[in-house]
């Protein structure tokens, strides 16, 4: 089942929590997270920012109970109370206890109170142990815990904690790769896939099959007969009634996972309505084949805390003696943290080449060969046959998900940032996160506050207006 409540980290705020609450002295520690929402019906608080408490200004710290101060509570409101973020309370349980014990019951019920009558309707608190593993529970105004279904970090590797196993088994053991453990876990959680097409549907497809509990499908697009050599399950008859490609493979999925596993999206990402299905997600597969698409992308994982993982193909030519020539068969597969380097940071797409891609679309008048819009550069195929590139590339993006939330490779996860492979020389090249440097992201973990993104095209219609 889906988690209803989900808590998210970046990686950078995590690291800092967890070295702060953990200094080395073996006593307990505190902080203040300050978290916006997703938009629903999902709850997914993001952690935005966080009051850090001194050590020093704790009236006692011991190994099992902490007392500090009351006027970081209200710094964390005085943050907290213009962009109506939710407060949550975290100590550290240096002895390793994953569970709240009476003394956290007792303390949340004597601070809480006052949190409410400052500000907000939803406000909670946390434990951590030494791995970094964390326990969440909410309250509204009524005082009643609720748990947190799920706390998840995206970082080097994926961290997913989950109130049901902890409460079941008093740990935060992890499913091994490529197992039927994996296989219900998956079950628990969401993917959206932006872009059904070569690529997109054969990740897609490989999502479904591994077993996710729910898959949002992101495309505009129609089937055209074109399509019918590299979209996964597409048919004839799809194409006689112009059918959309989320529809078609949503009906497909039903055929061998049955009804509501997967929910077509027929939207362009542009937009608000594809935003904020997206942002229901716990991973991001962005399979597109437009940057102003793959920016919207690397923004939306940005600003809700989503691990994003982009795959791209391509086959440049040259020129032969007897006219074009394949000179490479590549494909390119990032994996971007939140908090960490970004697809802009990358170069994947930069302001001049967004802006290149415009004139192309709005002035075609100007760019009257689109060669360079297709698989194969300085070609214009109408029907590539790329479906065993896409397969080769797409199976790299869905491993490359397994490789980070159940780690098995020989060297750490760190290494891997990008994957770039060539099919011509038979070569596979890594790049580590350590090579790219992370620009300031001012919308990171920035949620639903408007308008979406920063993007002022996605605030909502106005009732009535006319278009």
């Amino acid at each position: 089942m889906i988690p209803e409540t989900t808590l998210a980290l970046s990686c950078v705020l995590h690291e800092r929590i967890q070295s702060h609450l953990f200094p080395g002295d073996g006593l307990e520690a505190a902080a203040i997270l300050l978290c916006a929402r997703t938009p629903g019906p999902r709850l997914r608080l993001l952690v935005r920012d966080v009051v850090l408490i001194p050590h020093e200004a704790c009236q006692r710290r011991e190994r099992d109970g902490i007392n500090w101060p009351g006027a970081y509570i209200e710094e964390a409101i005085d943050h907290g109370d213009s962009e109506r973020l939710a407060l949550v309370l975290i100590h550290s349980h240096p002895g390793g206890l994953f569970a709240f014990s009476e003394l956290d019951d007792e303390s949340d019920q004597n601070v809480l109170p006052g949190v409410f009558n400052a500000f907000g309707d939803l406000h909670g608190s946390a434990i951590m142990i030494p791995s970094g593993a964390i326990m969440a529970r909410i309250y509204e105004a009524d005082l009643i815990a609720k748990p947190v279904d799920l706390v998840t970090v995206a970082s080097h590797d994926l961290s997913y904690w989950w109130e049901v196993d902890a409460r079941l088994t008093g740990s935060s053991r992890r499913p091994v790769a490529f197992t039927s453990g994996m296989v219900d876990e998956l079950g628990r959680l969401s993917a959206a896939v932006v872009g059904v097409s070569g690529t997109g549907s054969v990740v897609a497809e490989q999502l479904c099959r591994l077993g996710f509990g729910h898959i949002k499908l992101i495309d505009f697009d129609r089937i055209e007969h074109r399509n019918l050599n590299r979209i996964l399950n597409s048919k004839l008859s799809d194409v006689d009634v112009r059918r959309l490609k989320v529809e078609m493979f949503t009906d497909a999925v039903a055929g061998y996972r049955g009804d509501g596993v997967a929910e077509a999206v027929p939207a362009s990402v542009l937009t608000r309505e594809a935003v904020l299905a997206a942002s229901q997600s716990d991973v991001l597969f962005c399979c597109v084949d437009t940057l102003e698409a793959r920016q919207i992308a690397d923004l939306l994982a940005a600003a809700f805390l989503i691990p994003l993982l982009d795959v791209g193909v391509v086959i440049p030519t040259r020129k032969g003696d007897e006219g074009a020539a394949i000179a490479d068969v590549c494909g390119r597969i990032d994996y971007v943290q939140p908090g960490r380097s970004s697809l802009q940071d990358r170069g994947v797409y930069t302001p001049e080449s967004l802006r290149a891609e415009y004139l192309q679309r709005a002035a075609p008048e100007a760019h009257r060969q689109e060669r360079e819009a297709g698989y194969i550069k300085g070609l214009i195929e109408e029907a590539p046959a790329v479906i065993t590139l896409n397969m080769r590339a797409a199976a790299a993006c869905v491993n490359e998900f397994i490789a980070r939330a159940y780690p098995f490779r020989l060297e750490p996860n760190h290494l891997y940032a990008r994957t770039e492979f060539s099919l011509a020389a038979c070569e596979e090249e890594y790049v580590a996160e350590e090579a790219f440097v992370p620009s300031a992201n001012p919308i990171l973990g920035r949620g639903a506050l408007e308008p979406l993104l920063g993007l002022p095209v996605l605030r909502p219609a106005r009732v009535g207006a006319s278009r």
